[in-house]
């Protein structure tokens, strides 16, 4: 006698959302660092143009990021805490490379946020 899951979504079906979702929250970190960079570069050495440049670059990547991540969500059923921590997960330095990690093995476990 097998065992129905309905509510299991298979891991191959999360493949390409969890693929996007990895790579957006890597661009996401690198870009949080950059942005970091020129925010120093603006108040410490008063030089506002890299961060007049940059800024408006990263404010789209982190919206491919919320939208990559609630793809992943929807599609892995996610509670809503889960998928808004993981979203904002790519607002502090370092901890989307952190949580990426973790999204992942989660993922790939079948487990939900």
């Amino acid at each position: 006698m097998t065992t129905r899951t309905d509510d299991a979504t298979p891991l191959a079906s999360l493949a390409g959302p969890l693929t996007r979702f990895r790579g957006a929250a890597y661009v996401t970190g690198v870009g949080l660092l950059g942005l970091c960079f020129v925010m120093v570069l603006r108040y410490v050495f008063d030089n506002p143009e890299p961060s007049a440049i940059y800024s408006p670059i990263h404010g789209v990547l982190y919206m491919i990021y919320l939208a990559l991540t609630i793809d992943l969500a929807i599609k892995a059923r996610w509670s809503i805490k889960g998928t808004v921590l993981v979203l904002l997960a790519g607002c502090v330095p370092f901890v989307s490379f952190l949580v990426e990690r973790r999204v992942t093995s989660r993922v790939k476990a079948g487990q939900k946020l």
